[in-house]
């Protein structure tokens, strides 16, 4: 089976559970909180739980955080092919949730920072492999330029899947294009899906009845050999493959989290393509992937395979 190689930040998630954020200069107490494994553990965890065989090539520090990421991926069966980095810890990212389900986050910078080309490519990938890239690493210099160079050297037969994040409409226009040059699946929620075409002149203002088929039918017709998934919470997820937008429905819950969610849904849906699934059931499979794990407190908190099958033959 072709493996799952993540190139982006695993990061420990120091979330409080919060009424509501504070006002600027004010304090808010927090019902409940916990540190655990999260960034690109996410999506990695997602996807060993659905049976891929994941690679985690991003750096690791030596310390208490580097030491719980390196736990958090043993746990699920996930390797990790970069030398750990000396003398210097992985960061934190604090998650504020509110009992909304919507999340704050801010995001401190260390070990997993400080990537190479040499570090990158001991992940060894191989034709039919796929990478994952997020657009946080195109938003920082350390991580940007080794990334794009290792991606320019990536061998024919390799998919790319990026998950851009909020990061990538604000990114220079060059770095968007180049690594929509290497991209062979985009996969986003709706509105980064439209803020990205709002740096091209088609955002939502223009089109203000738009949903996520008209903008993964936009974002297919910009790009025409990638494979476009924009997902939008409980209405699911809509793909544009060969010229063909198809409307894939979700499955509404009441959410406690959404922490994880979209991670939980790309982990699921590169597992099932690295088995072979064709789009419309992955894409299925991993909108019953996002809608368990908004039911649950945590970033890391995707389904397993066997839930993801009782969960479909509950509604059969």
């Amino acid at each position: 089976m072709p493996r799952i190689i993540h190139t982006g930040q695993a990061l420990v998630d120091a979330t409080a559970l919060i009424e509501q954020l504070p006002r600027r200069g004010q304090n808010s107490m927090a019902a409940t909180w916990n540190q655990q494994a999260g960034g690109s553990v996410n999506i990695l965890a997602a996807a060993a739980r659905s049976g891929a065989d994941a690679v985690h090539a991003g750096a690791i520090g030596t310390g208490p955080n580097g030491d719980l990421i390196r736990a958090a991926l043993e746990a699920e069966g996930v390797s990790w092919s970069a030398p750990a980095v000396e003398d210097r810890d992985t960061a934190l990212c604090v998650v504020l949730v509110e009992p909304s389900a919507e999340r704050t986050f801010v995001t401190m910078l260390g070990a997993e920072r400080e990537i190479s080309v040499e570090s990158l490519s001991a992940s060894d990938p191989q034709p039919g492999d796929i990478v994952c890239v997020t657009g946080y690493s195109l938003a920082v210099d350390s991580t940007r330029e080794p990334l794009e160079a290792w991606l320019a050297m990536l061998p024919d037969g390799v998919e790319v899947v990026l998950d851009p994040g909020a990061a990538f409409a604000t990114l220079p226009a060059g770095t968007r294009a180049r690594m929509i040059a290497a991209t062979t699946v985009w996969t986003s929620n709706q509105e980064e899906a439209d803020d990205y075409l709002a740096t091209l002149g088609l955002g939502r203002a223009d089109h203000p009845g738009s949903d996520m088929a008209d903008a993964a039918s936009a974002l297919g017709g910009l790009m025409t050999d990638v494979v476009v998934i924009v997902r939008d919470g409980p209405h699911g997820c809509a793909i544009s493959l060969d010229g063909k937008t198809t409307d894939v429905a979700g499955f509404p819950q009441e959410p406690v989290d959404t922490n994880g969610a979209g991670d939980a849904h790309t982990g699921v849906l590169v597992a099932e393509r690295a088995k072979g699934t064709e789009w419309v059931e992955a894409c299925r499979r991993a909108n019953v992937a996002g809608a368990i794990t908004v039911t649950r407190h945590g970033p890391a908190t995707a389904p397993t395979a066997a839930e993801i099958d009782a969960f479909l033959a509950a509604r059969a």
